[in-house]
Parts: C-alpha cells; sequence; structure tokens
C-alpha cells in the first residue's frame, strides 16, 4: 500500500547505491509513495539546488543528506543549504553512519532539523527506515521556501 502522504519531493543525497536501495525500498515498505530524487555525490547536490538554470523554490523539497560524500562533503552541503536564505527552510535529516558526539553536535550547529545513525547490520538498518518512513508520512513541510 504506497501512497503518497504529504505532496513533497525527498532529495536523498547518498554516494553508496546499496544504501540509497535499501533506503528507497524501505522507506516505500513504510507506505512512502513520493518521490525520490537520487543525487550521489556532493557535487550534483550543489548544483542541483544553486546551478545554473536549477531554480526549486517553489517546490516541496526534503533533503536526506549523508555525511560521508565525495567531491563535496555533507557537512559543506549543509552549511551551504541552511546559510542560504533561498534554501534556509529545507527540512534537512542527517542519515549517516556516523554516530561521534561531536559530529552530531556540528550538524545541529549547522542547521539540520533531525539527525539518524545509519546502523551497521541489515536488519537493524531496514527497521531505522522503516521508522524513518513512518515520521515521514506526518512530518509537514513548507509549502515555499
Amino acid at each position: 500500500m504506497s501512497a503518497t502522504i504529504e505532496q513533497f519531493t525527498i532529495i536523498m543525497i547518498e554516494d553508496d547505491e546499496g544504501h540509497a536501495a535499501l533506503i528507497e525500498r524501505n522507506l516505500r515498505r513504510a507506505g512512502i509513495g513520493n518521490e525520490i530524487v537520487h543525487l550521489s555525490d556532493g557535487m550534483k547536490a550543489i548544483d542541483y539546488f544553486f546551478g545554473a538554470g536549477h531554480d526549486h523554490t517553489h517546490e516541496r523539497l526534503l533533503v536526506l543528506l549523508d555525511l560521508n560524500l565525495p567531491e563535496i562533503d555533507g557537512y559543506e552541503i549543509l552549511r551551504r543549504l541552511k546559510g542560504d536564505d533561498k534554501t534556509r527552510a529545507l527540512p534537512v535529516i542527517i542519515l549517516t553512519t556516523t554516530d561521534n558526539p561531536r559530529e552530531i553536535n556540528r550538524c545541529y550547529e549547522l542547521g539540520c532539523n533531525v539527525y539518524v545513525t545509519k546502523p551497521v547490520d541489515y536488519e537493524s538498518f531496514t527497521e531505522a527506515i522503516r521508522k524513518l518512513g513512518l515520521m515521514l508520512a506526518v512530518v509537514k513541510i513548507p509549502s515555499s521556501w
């Protein structure tokens, strides 16, 4: 039973193709039918939000952001998103394997909205994403940013 809960697009910034597939599959299993745009590195993410000819300011978006990315890391993407008036209000959920308290604090200081650690083992990983999907089913996204 896959249905769009609220109309918004999920921008998943994740370089690990296996993790990306697991995330999408388990969000679908949790009933999330929203469009998911997968960006596989930091440069693609920066181009998506800030590149010439890319204007997403009237779209309803939610960002799932990994920290350990090639080209430009997730910290820099988060800093850019939250530091720009055009993208500041975008909800950003950090979804990463990093569970170091200093890194968690750093992300909140940079403006992330939620921080979720990806468990290492498969069963825990799928369960964490299913729970994230349940949260996304009730989350409210700003209508313009």
